[in-house]
């Protein structure tokens, strides 16, 4: 269904999805199936009230114009930063403060817990900070050798 429908905004900015049979969708959502291990496939179009109107099998399937409305929509929605260096840490007990460079610049935070460090899959890790916040490690064994000696330490 990725090339059977249009996509627009209207004067509110919301997303406008008319449909291959012309039905007008108001208020759509892109929604990602694998938001971290494939982000790029298999993207639900969805009502406000979870009703699916269109999938997307790639994004990279889509024309250029409705493939950068669906993406500045998840990037207004969507809040991951890319762990990409873990500079220092407070303390191996938690509550610890983290300083981190991510994909989005440097930034520190506080792991409350150990409970807050997921394993998802082989080698991703998601770290949740005290206000909710969830920080991505898309591979921890391609991180640099000194943030490696620190995850281990919590893993």
């Amino acid at each position: 269904m990725t090339s059977d429908f249009q996509l627009t905004r209207n004067s509110f900015e919301h997303l406008v999805l008319i449909s291959s049979d012309g039905t007008v969708h108001e208020n759509v959502s892109p929604v990602r199936a694998f938001p971290i291990q494939s982000p790029d496939e298999g993207i639900s179009l969805v009502l406000e009230d979870g009703q699916e109107v269109a999938w997307i099998d790639r994004l990279s399937d889509l024309p250029e114009a409705i493939r950068a409305l669906v993406d500045a929509e998840l990037a207004g929605r969507e809040f991951m930063p890319v762990i990409q260096k873990i500079e220092s840490i407070s303390s191996y007990a938690t509550p610890c403060t983290w300083h981190v460079k991510t994909d989005r610049g440097s930034t520190a935070f506080i792991l409350k817990g150990d409970e807050d460090i997921r394993r998802l899959g082989l080698a991703s890790i998601l770290i949740s900070d005290n206000h909710g916040i969830q920080f991505l490690i898309r591979d921890m064994h391609a991180i640099d050798r000194h943030s490696r000696k620190i995850l281990d330490r919590f893993l």
